[in-house]
């Protein structure tokens, strides 16, 4: 069995591509909830992608990153419509080390998605593997006015841009059922901090059908 590795980057002595991401003033992570999303529709390998979902989840925890509370698995149609598989969705809430920052958090995120054979070709091609840092407690990152600008943006543009920073929360968070329900079940009273909303009530301000066509995951 090959072993994956991993090292855990700190600022000082991270690589080149994490200078993109601003860093943010640590919170009390224990106060605050810290949301991924998680998301395959391809193999990694042999491996299916609820066996790789489970697998990152270890990973998360062997790396010192706490799950505190974690969705059932999900079924959800692939977006864009007919681009790939359907999608087995999950969310958490974790608890990063204390001296963890988003930016470090990101990078763990990332180190585990290229472990899982995550490549990043195009805007929405399918996945082995996708960590998303839905949201860090009510930090707003880097700024109200950027956050505003990515979650905003027209549909057109979504396929083609992506932030070269990390924006918080997550820019499509309001938009994703597929995010939205498993978040439901671990973290309905997060509120938005721009919007105002709770994840429950940015649910329930989806279509019934986007709703439904995330299904819990049978077997």
């Amino acid at each position: 069995m090959n072993r994956r590795t991993y090292s855990v980057y700190h600022l000082s002595d991270s690589p080149r591509q994490w200078g993109l991401y601003e860093r943010l003033p640590l919170v009390d992570v224990t106060a605050s909830k810290v949301l991924l999303a998680l998301g395959a529709n391809l193999p990694d390998g042999s491996i299916a992608p609820a066996q790789t979902l489970r697998a990152a989840i270890a990973e998360l925890t062997a790396l010192g990153i706490g799950i505190t509370r974690l969705s059932r698995f999900y079924e959800t149609p692939c977006f864009p419509a007919g681009a790939g598989p359907d999608y087995i969705n999950a969310a958490a809430v974790v608890r990063p080390p204390k001296e963890m920052d988003p930016a470090g958090l990101l990078a763990v995120l990332h180190q585990i998605e290229a472990a899982h054979g995550r490549q990043r070709i195009s805007r929405w091609a399918g996945r082995t593997l996708d960590i998303d840092l839905v949201a860090w407690g009510d930090a707003v990152a880097p700024d109200v006015e950027t956050q505003t600008h990515w979650r905003d943006l027209p549909a057109t543009d979504q396929a083609r841009l992506a932030p070269d920073r990390l924006v918080l929360p997550h820019p499509r968070l309001q938009d994703r059922a597929f995010v939205l329900v498993p978040l439901a079940e671990v973290a309905p009273d997060w509120r938005h901090p721009i919007l105002g909303r709770t994840v429950a009530e940015m649910l329930t301000d989806l279509p019934e059908k986007d709703r439904e066509d995330v299904r819990v995951l049978l077997g």
